[in-house]
């Protein structure tokens, strides 16, 4: 680090010495000469300097933005704690990790919780037991390191957009007293809407490098677990759908249907055909976006790609989420058991190609999908069908920087606690001939093209050490949003 800041200084001193003689030197000799330094000057700074100022350039408001924007139906008060510590206060003894569906005893949350935390991965299942998971959850609600949050995809996703005082926010979901009380005064709650008693889900943080037993973390991380029967059966769904008369958004976001694979499998097949059926009846010139969340059932899964995903123009998506949507309907790279690190941006593209191209619009296909926010750690990749969105340059960029300032609980991004961990070299294929891309921080969102489609790349700038990573994928979307803008059909 002091060998930079010494070669700046040399550098300052260099063009100093320039301004003084200039006068004595012919004018296109000085021009090149001050060029070269500049341009030298600027490569020393760090890469994660020039990623910030390029993206300051880059992040510009959309020519028509959002005004009033209605965001539903999960939402839930979140308790942040240590996992390790929990499971010391539960008496839970480390062990071998096993990945468990749906979870029924606190043997089934230490396996699972060990089986996330050695892959670095965030997860989020059902406790089946409501006895049980009311005892885990007073332990962890009075452990004297917890906190208590806004929760609930569409809660975190309406309390992000809250903080622009131009834009009004709709929220619809299991609202009580503790949620109501934690939300953003910009935050609009029908009365329908609010309910007695509180739905809590209990986060279990870890940090990278933490150990529990012989497991250790890659990554820091995440894993959810609720005994929610108002989020899980969407109760709030119909409320939310008939609440848009009155409050006339222009944009609606959309979150919950993850949680209903609490459910049983016939519950949760008629309560999808029923919610297709509301979201139908939103009008279709109000956008759409749902954002996904951590999913285990894959004939679910499939079921939401080919009854939701035509209904709504934008989805919001994870790693995770992105090679089980592939799993589960046999898509590119489908027999990918699961990452290797970083995600392969080539892989990736391949995937999120297909999945507008099967189930997007086209001038063939009844479907309203011509967008998606992809994020995972180390970079984001948004992609839509030409002719439909706008400033997404703008829009991945300003996602991307806000994982860098909420990992960190910063209000800007400061360098010296984020890192580059993106790719500086990567294909964007590996199902047709692929470019080769180099990237360069002085121009940090990258876009290519394929068939009708644009892809824009950027990379994340890490937190070092993450104060708190739930909800971070909800704020990435919410401020995607924020920046995007929607052309008129």
């Amino acid at each position: 680090m002091w060998q930079r800041s010494v070669f700046v200084g040399l550098l300052a001193l260099a063009l100093g010495y320039l301004c003084v003689l200039g006068p004595e030197l012919p004018p296109a000799a000085l021009r090149q000469l001050s060029a070269s330094l500049l341009g030298t000057l600027r490569r020393a700074r760090s890469l994660e300097a020039r990623t910030v100022a390029a993206w300051q350039a880059a992040i510009v408001r959309p020519a028509r933005g959002w005004a009033r924007v209605a965001v539903g139906v999960n939402a839930c008060v979140d308790v942040v704690l240590s996992g390790v510590k929990l499971l010391e206060a539960l008496g839970l003894e480390p062990g071998e990790g096993k990945n468990h569906a749906v979870l029924s005893s606190g043997q089934d949350l230490r396996e699972v919780f060990a089986h996330f935390m050695e892959r670095g991965a965030a997860a989020e299942r059902f406790f089946s037991d409501a006895e049980a998971f009311q005892a885990i959850a007073r332990t962890a609600s009075e452990h004297p390191a917890a906190q208590l949050y806004v929760g609930g995809n569409a809660a975190l996703i309406g309390q992000k957009l809250a903080t622009n005082p131009d834009l009004k926010i709709l929220l619809c979901g299991p609202v009580g007293p503790k949620l109501h009380e934690l939300l953003d005064d910009n935050v609009v709650v029908p009365p329908e809407s609010m309910q007695e008693r509180d739905e809590f889900h209990l986060i279990l943080e870890y940090q990278a490098g933490e150990q529990w037993g012989r497991v250790r973390a890659p990554a820091a991380n995440r894993f959810i677990f609720s005994h929610d029967l108002s989020n899980g059966a969407l109760n709030m769904l119909e409320v939310f759908v008939s609440s848009l008369d009155e409050f006339q958004p222009d944009l609606v976001v959309l979150s919950g249907l993850h949680m209903m694979e609490g459910q049983s499998k016939e519950m949760r097949q008629r309560r999808l055909m029923e919610a297709v059926a509301s979201i139908s009846d939103i009008p279709t010139d109000i956008p759409i976006h749902l954002e996904l969340a951590s999913m285990t059932d894959q004939d679910f899964m499939s079921n939401i790609m080919h009854q939701v995903f035509p209904l709504v123009n934008s989805i919001g998506l994870n790693e995770q989420e992105l090679l089980f949507l592939t799993q589960s309907a046999s898509g590119p790279h489908a027999s990918l058991a699961s990452w290797s690190g970083i995600p392969d941006v080539g892989v990736v593209s391949d995937i999120l190609f297909w999945i507008l191209k099967e189930h997007g619009k086209t001038a063939e296909r009844a479907s309203d999908l011509t967008r998606i926010h992809f994020h995972t750690l180390a970079y984001h990749i948004l992609v839509t069908v030409d002719g439909h969105w706008g400033n997404q340059a703008a829009a991945v960029a300003a996602g991307a920087r806000a994982a860098g300032t909420q990992a960190c609980a910063t209000d800007t991004i400061d360098t010296s606690k984020v890192f580059l961990k993106a790719p500086l070299e990567f294909v964007t294929s590996h199902t047709e001939a692929p470019s080769k891309i180099s990237l360069n921080p002085d121009e940090p969102v990258v876009h290519w093209h394929r068939e009708g489609i644009s892809f824009h790349f950027t990379p994340v700038l890490v937190c070092k050490d993450p104060v708190r990573t739930v909800g971070l994928g909800d704020a990435i979307s919410a401020e995607g949003l924020l920046y995007s803008e929607v052309y008129p059909q």
